[in-house]
C-alpha cells in the first residue's frame, strides 16, 4: 500500500517534474550556503583571537552577508517553485473532480451525499495540496538539512555534536504527540464550524417556517450549542498549541545549554576554539526547525496519503450513464417518435423491477398522459427518456434509434425533462429561464415565459425578469418555480417534451391552458407524467401504469367505458373533487 502512495504521489507530481526538480535544486544551494555561512563565521571569529584589521573584517562581514542574502533568495524561490506545484496540483484536481462529477449520474450523487462529495473536493484536495507542497518540501529539506549540516559539526568536534542532537528525539515524539492531538482538534474545529454554518444555512432557508411555528427559541437554543461546541474545539486547538510551541523552544535552548556548557568546558582545555563552538551554536539552531517541522510533516504525509486515496476513489468511480465506444449519429431534423420494446429497469438494492417489460409506442408530435398509482414507475419513465438512469440497451429508442447507442448531449439536445421539483439557481429570473440556451435574446426569454403562463406573475414583480429568485427559487411559489422550470424547457425547443408531474401546483385550467399553447405554437411529442386524470383527459392518448407494467392505454373517453384501474382512479379523483367542493 505505501509503494501505490508513492507511485500515487510521482504521478501528481509527474506533469510537474521540471518545477520539483527546480525546486530539489534549490534546495541543495540553500542548504550548501546555510553550512557555508557559520564556517566563515567560525574564521572571522577564530582570526580576531590573534589580532585583526578593520577592513579585512569589513570585507568578511560582506562577504557573510551576501552569502546569507543569496540563500534568503534562493529559499524564496525554492518554496515557490515547490509550493506553487502543490497549489497548481490542487487547481488541476479540482477542476478534473469537479468535471468528473458532473459526468456522474444523478442517482450517485443521491446515495453518496452532497456533503461527502464536497468533502472530499474540498478538505481532501487541500490535504492533497500540503502533501505535495508542504509535505514534500518539508521532508527533503530535512534530509537535507541533515546531511549536510551533521558532517560539518562533526568536523568541528564528535562529543558536542552527539550532545547537541541527544535532546532531538524527544522534540520529534514531542511533535508527533502533540501533532496527532492538534489534528484531531482542528478537524473537530472544522467539523463544528460546517455544523455551525449548515446550521445558519437551513435557518435561513426555512425562516417562514421558523416564524410559523414559532420555533425562534429553539433555534436560538440549538445555533448557542453549536456556538458552545465550536467555541471550545478552539480553545482545545490553541491550548494544543500554546503548549507545544513554547515545549520546542525549551528543548532547543536545552541543547543550546548542553553545547554552551560542554564546550566551555573544551575551550579551558584549549581543546576547542571559540570560532568552532560559536558555529556549533548556530549549526544547532539550524537543526531546530526541520526537526521540528519534521514530526507535523509525518501527520501530513499520513492525512495527505488517506485523502489522495479518498481522491482517487472518487476519481476512479466510473459513470452509469455514459457514451457508447462507437455512437451512432442521429439524423437531423429529429421527428420525435418514442418507443419501448419490453423496458427493464431495476434499481441497485431492490428486489425488484421497477419497470417491468413496458412497450409502447408514441407518434411524432402526439400527448400522450402517463398515469398510475404512487410507485408504479411513472417517474423512472420519465427519467429513463432522458437517459437519467441506467437504460438497457436495445429496450429505448428515439426515431428508431437505440438511446443508449447515441451520444448524451446529441439525446439532451432532443428531449427536455422537466422534473416535478424544477430546480431554480440563485440568479434572476431571466437567466434560470435561458440556463439551456445562455446566449437567448430576451424576445424569446418573454416568449417561453408567456407559454408557460408566467409572463403575467412576473409583470407583478418589482423587477420584472431580473428579479432574483433567491436559493433554490424560494421567492417564488411552487406554481411559479414549476413553470420557471417548464419555460426553461421551452425554450430550447427540443422536439420531445417530457413532464414529470411538472404541472402539480398549477390548477387544472391553467394546466390546460399550457398544454394548448404549447401544442398550438410547437409540433413536439409531450409525454406528460400527472396524478391529475382531468388535465390527462385532454391527451390524445392515456398509458395506464401499474406495478411497472402497461395495464391500459387508450383515449380517456374510451377508458372509463370499461371496468379497470383507470376507471378506479378517474372515480376516486372525482369523489375527492366533489367532497372539497362540499367542503
Amino acid at each position: 500500500m505505501a509503494a501505490f502512495r508513492l507511485d500515487l504521489i510521482g504521478r501528481y507530481l509527474k506533469p510537474h517534474r521540471r518545477r520539483v526538480m527546480l525546486g530539489a535544486i534549490a534546495l541543495v544551494v540553500v542548504n550548501i550556503l546555510s553550512v557555508t555561512i557559520p564556517l566563515e563565521v567560525k574564521g572571522v571569529i577564530d582570526d580576531l583571537q590573534e589580532g585583526f584589521a578593520y577592513r579585512d573584517v569589513l570585507v568578511q562581514a560582506g562577504w557573510i552577508v551576501l552569502l546569507a542574502t543569496t540563500m534568503g533568495v534562493v529559499r524564496l524561490i525554492s518554496r515557490q517553485l515547490v509550493f506553487g506545484v502543490g497549489r497548481q496540483v490542487e487547481v488541476e484536481l479540482r477542476q478534473k473532480l469537479f468535471d468528473h462529477m458532473l459526468q456522474q449520474e444523478p442517482g450517485w450523487v443521491q446515495q453518496t451525499g452532497s456533503g461527502e462529495v464536497i468533502s472530499r473536493a474540498t478538505s481532501d484536495v487541500e490535504n492533497v495540496r500540503r502533501l505535495l507542497g508542504f509535505a514534500v518540501l518539508s521532508l527533503t529539506n530535512t534530509v537535507l538539512a541533515y546531511s549536510f549540516t551533521l558532517p560539518a559539526m562533526l568536523r568541528i568536534d564528535l562529543g558536542l555534536t552527539l550532545a547537541a542532537i541527544a535532546p532531538y528525539p524527544v522534540m520529534l515524539v514531542s511533535v508527533r504527540l502533540f501533532g496527532g492531538r492538534m489534528m484531531l482538534q482542528q478537524r473537530r474545529q472544522q467539523e463544528a464550524l460546517a455544523g455551525l454554518s449548515e446550521l445558519i444555512q437551513e435557518d435561513l432557508s426555512g425562516i417562514a417556517a421558523i416564524k410559523i411555528y414559532n420555533q425562534e427559541q429553539q433555534e436560538l437554543d440549538a445555533f448557542n450549542r453549536r456556538n458552545r461546541s465550536y467555541r471550545d474545539a478552539a480553545i482545545q486547538l490553541a491550548r494544543t498549541r500554546s503548549t507545544l510551541f513554547p515545549l520546542l523552544e525549551g528543548i532547543s535552548s536545552i541543547s543550546v545549554l548542553l553545547v554552551l556548557a560542554l564546550g566551555s568546558f573544551q575551550l579551558q582545555q584549549n581543546t576547542l576554539s571559540i570560532g568552532g563552538l560559536v558555529a556549533l551554536i548556530l549549526y544547532v539552531q539550524l537543526l531546530v526547525f526541520p526537526t521540528a517541522l519534521l514530526g507535523f510533516t509525518l501527520n501530513t504525509l499520513q492525512t495527505g496519503q488517506v485523502s489522495l486515496e479518498r481522491v482517487e476513489e472518487l476519481l476512479s468511480r466510473r459513470p452509469m450513464i455514459r457514451n457508447p465506444r462507437e455512437p451512432e449519429l442521429l439524423e437531423l431534423p429529429v421527428r420525435g417518435d418514442l418507443e419501448a420494446r419490453g423496458l427493464h429497469i431495476r434499481y441497485d438494492g431492490s428486489e425488484a423491477d421497477t419497470l417491468n417489460g413496458l412497450s409502447f409506442k408514441i407518434r411524432s408530435g402526439e400527448l400522450v398522459a402517463v398515469v398510475g398509482p404512487v410507485g408504479c414507475g411513472k417517474t423512472t419513465l420519465a427519467r429513463a427518456l432522458g437517459r437519467m438512469v441506467d437504460v438497457p440497451e436495445g429496450q429505448l429508442f428515439l426515431d428508431r434509434h437505440d438511446l443508449t447507442r447515441l451520444r448524451l448531449t446529441d439525446l439532451r439536445d432532443q428531449i427536455a425533462l422537466v422534473p416535478q421539483e424544477g430546480y431554480l439557481f440563485t440568479s434572476s429570473l431571466a437567466d434560470n429561464l435561458r440556463y439551456g440556451e445562455p446566449e437567448a435574446s430576451m424576445e424569446r426569454v418573454e416568449a417561453a415565459a408567456e407559454q408557460a403562463r408566467l409572463l403575467g406573475d412576473v409583470r407583478g414583480f418589482p423587477d420584472g425578469m431580473n428579479t432574483l429568485v433567491g436559493e433554490r427559487g424560494i421567492t417564488l411559489s411552487g406554481g411559479q418555480r414549476q413553470r420557471t422550470a417548464l419555460g426553461r424547457a421551452l425554450l430550447v425547443k427540443s422536439p420531445v417534451l417530457v413532464l414529470d408531474d411538472a404541472l402539480a401546483s398549477v390548477d387544472n385550467n391553467t394546466a390546460a391552458e399550457i398544454l394548448a399553447s404549447v401544442r398550438r405554437q410547437t409540433n413536439r411529442t409531450i409525454v406528460m407524467i400527472s396524478h391529475q386524470l382531468s388535465a390527462a383527459a385532454a391527451c390524445d392518448r392515456i398509458l395506464v401504469l401499474d406495478q411497472g407494467r402497461l395495464v391500459q392505454q387508450g383515449h380517456h373517453s374510451d377508458l372509463i367505458q370499461v371496468p379497470g384501474l383507470y376507471r378506479s382512479l378517474w372515480e376516486r379523483e372525482q369523489a375527492a373533487e366533489r367532497l372539497e367542493s362540499v367542503a
